[in-house]
């Protein structure tokens, strides 16, 4: 007999949120994450967002329940001493019942690590298909590729990997320079990017000058970008191989996530409702009590950064601050108070509100309110917090007509402080008349939206009911009474010859058994991620010289990576072995670009093509000074500089040598 194929499963679409802690995490999947990232106890790329092995596992419980995942970040590089406490925290975390370990350092992969399925890091600098198809081949089920990657790039990657999930950043904040290719921190102050303890030097305010020393720009950020926002693009990601959303934020408070998320969730579930050929992550339907608006929370204004191509207005020079939404221009500033005047009638000035304003310097300035106060006719009093005889009046050019900003609306807070979001399963419901152990009785059969059921079985007398109609629409009522639950009723049958007087407390109790039948059964379906299995002869990688750009801080990565074909393997820049000045941030930003001084924007531009060329720059910003080189071919930029004294001083570990010189050809691998 023929039978026609199995249709292919629809492909997943996952919502990853991320969690600075359980609490935030539990509130993530509450808002419609499908799943949800977060640091364990250590090795993590955020080392003041780290969790006990407990709260994991509790995490982990609440997400189960709908499907969702819970992806533990170890994704800093390791050092020799660091590898088996890593190997023991991996197993913790798989016996915590964790989904996923986010891996950056390839020493991990090494190790006898338990079951449990491999992600690829964002750390990791996944930029081209050769890179992605090697990642897979060795073993990771899912990778976030790069955030410059614009949509053709993002679609030859998805025609190379055939079997992993490729996975993109979609809303936060942007590293400036390409995840795991930032050195600028550990050279300054000795903090390591790669190891979890950022010190942001991206967001300093910079003078750029030229090689004849001319100020083309003062004390600009010109490294710190606007937040990433994909918002209008989700489609364009699908299509183009994109599998998993992904929310920066694993230092984002409570109510940020739980906006972002939901606001993540609406966009999704449009266009799943728009396209039968995918399916979501998990289970359930989230409601939330607010209406999402990623713009509330912290952000530096928006970008959709590379996705779309080169764009000019990407950066955030001016401020790298939450400047926030305008609301209105002052009218009057006294030495107590100021009066305001609001754009629109339907705004309300909060006590504890945030206002900030530009000064004329161009530098954001910024106060407090203590209480509010209308005055009608759009116009507010507000009296702000300030220090012990210090006046409104000398606040720094505050006058009137400033255009006043809210960076902090308490309303909005007090708002998201509160329970604001309930996600619940589609439940069916039948009750029909059945003997139960030889006496009349009823059976409640449930199945829920995922095809899970529970029976429930109650002896109980069939009685008639006096009033037939309303006898039939209290049992539908009373069986929907799921609340406590994590359902919800979506049709309700009954399967009665008439409709019986049944007891409210008989209905309570089958309702409730029958409820945990399908929890049951819900538990009794989970299964672990797989893990992928690596390809046999092992995958060549695609080059044979490593230098301190591929972050190999330990003997098990080199061992990896030579394992893998490649022959000369330097130590990573916190291993101390590569000295003097070298690319200390490689980029897609440019600096040229951004100040419109780029050979390719002059192209056949009358009178001024040929005369802009990509010399070198200098960004200074204190005593700290370095070069910025431009690579037109790739259409990259590289801020060159050294590891300072002060920081070679104060690190006493010895350089890491895996190579000091080129090693005699090894037989290529089969």
């Amino acid at each position: 007999m023929f039978l026609p194929p199995s249709p292919m499963p629809r492909p997943e679409l996952e919502l990853l949120a991320p969690a600075r802690d359980a609490d935030i995490g539990i509130e993530a999947v509450n808002h419609g994450a499908d799943a949800v990232y977060i640091g364990g106890p250590g090795f993590g790329a955020r080392d003041k967002a780290s969790n006990d092995v407990a709260d994991i596992e509790r995490l982990a419980r609440h997400a189960h329940r709908y499907g969702a995942r819970v992806f533990v970040t170890m994704n800093t590089i390791l050092r020799d001493d660091e590898l088996a406490p890593a190997r023991d925290q991996a197993w913790a975390l798989h016996g915590a019942g964790a989904d996923v370990l986010i891996v950056q350092d390839m020493g991990l992969l090494e190790l006898d690590l338990p079951p449990i399925q491999l992600h690829a890091s964002t750390q990791t600098d996944i930029r081209t298909p050769e890179k992605a198809r090697f990642l897979q081949d060795v073993g990771f089920s899912q990778m976030v590729l790069a955030r410059e990657l614009s949509l053709p790039q993002i679609r030859a990657i998805a025609a190379q990997v055939d079997r992993a999930v490729l996975e993109f950043f979609v809303h936060g904040a942007l590293c400036v320079a390409y995840s795991g290719q930032c050195f600028i921190s550990h050279a300054m102050t000795g903090r390591s990017a790669n190891r979890g303890s950022c010190s942001q030097e991206c967001r300093q305010p910079y003078t750029v000058s030229d090689a004849q020393g001319r100020v083309i720009a003062h004390d600009k950020h010109v490294l710190s970008l606007k937040d990433n926002d994909q918002s209008a693009n989700l489609e364009a990601l699908v299509d183009a191989g994109i599998r998993s959303f992904k929310i920066e934020g694993r230092y984002k408070d409570m109510a940020t996530v739980k906006n972002v998320t939901a606001h993540y969730r609406r966009l999704i579930d449009a266009l799943l409702a728009r396209r039968g050929d995918l399916r979501r992550a998990s289970s359930g339907r989230s409601r939330t009590s607010f209406e999402p608006d990623p713009a509330q929370g912290y952000n530096r204004g928006g970008t959709d950064y590379f996705v779309n191509g080169r764009r000019l207005d990407i950066g955030a020079f001016d401020s790298p601050k939450h400047v926030g939404r305008t609301v209105g221009r002052v009218l009057l500033v006294a030495a107590g108070h100021l009066e305001v005047e609001v754009d629109e009638a339907a705004t309300v000035l909060n006590n504890g509100d945030g206002l900030t304003w530009w000064d004329r310097q161009g530098e954001l300035q910024g106060l407090a309110v203590n209480t509010a106060t209308p005055l009608g006719d759009r116009r507010w009093r507000l009296v702000p917090q300030r220090g012990e005889g210090e006046s409104v009046d000398a606040m720094k050019d505050l006058r009137r007509d400033t255009p006043l900003h809210r960076h902090r609306d308490m309303a909005w807070e007090r708002l998201l402080a509160r329970p604001s979001a309930e996600r619940r399963i589609a439940l069916d419901l039948t009750l029909a008349q059945a003997m139960v152990d030889g006496q009349p009785g009823f059976e409640l059969a449930l199945k829920d939206e995922d095809g899970h059921r529970g029976v429930a079985r109650v002896a109980h007398p069939h009685e008639p009911a006096r009033d037939a109609a309303r006898a039939e629409a209290q049992l539908k009522e009373q069986l929907a009474r799921l609340g406590g639950t994590l359902f919800e009723a979506r049709r309700v049958r009954l399967a009665l010859a008439q409709p019986w007087f049944v007891p409210a407390s008989v209905l309570n109790g089958l309702r409730r058994d029958a409820v945990a039948a399908v929890e049951a059964a819900r538990a009794a379906a989970w299964r672990p991620l797989p893990r992928a299995v690596p390809v046999e002869p092992p995958a060549v990688y695609p080059e044979d010289t490593l230098s301190y750009l591929a972050n190999v801080h330990n003997h098990q990565a080199a061992a990896f990576y030579a394992r893998h074909g490649v022959r000369v393997i330097a130590s990573a820049y916190e291993s101390r072995e590569t000295l003097g000045e070298v690319p200390l941030m490689i980029t897609k930003h440019c600096v040229r670009w951004s100040l419109s001084l780029c050979p390719k924007q002059a192209k056949g531009v009358t009178g001024v093509q040929g005369t802009v060329r990509a010399e070198p720059l200098v960004l200074q910003h204190g005593a700290d000074r370095y070069t910025l080189r431009f690579d037109c071919k790739p259409c990259e930029m590289h801020v060159v500089g050294a590891m300072q004294r002060h920081v070679l001083k104060a690190l006493k570990a010895e350089p890491l040598t895996f190579y000091r010189q080129r090693p005699a050809p090894a037989a290529p691998l089969a």
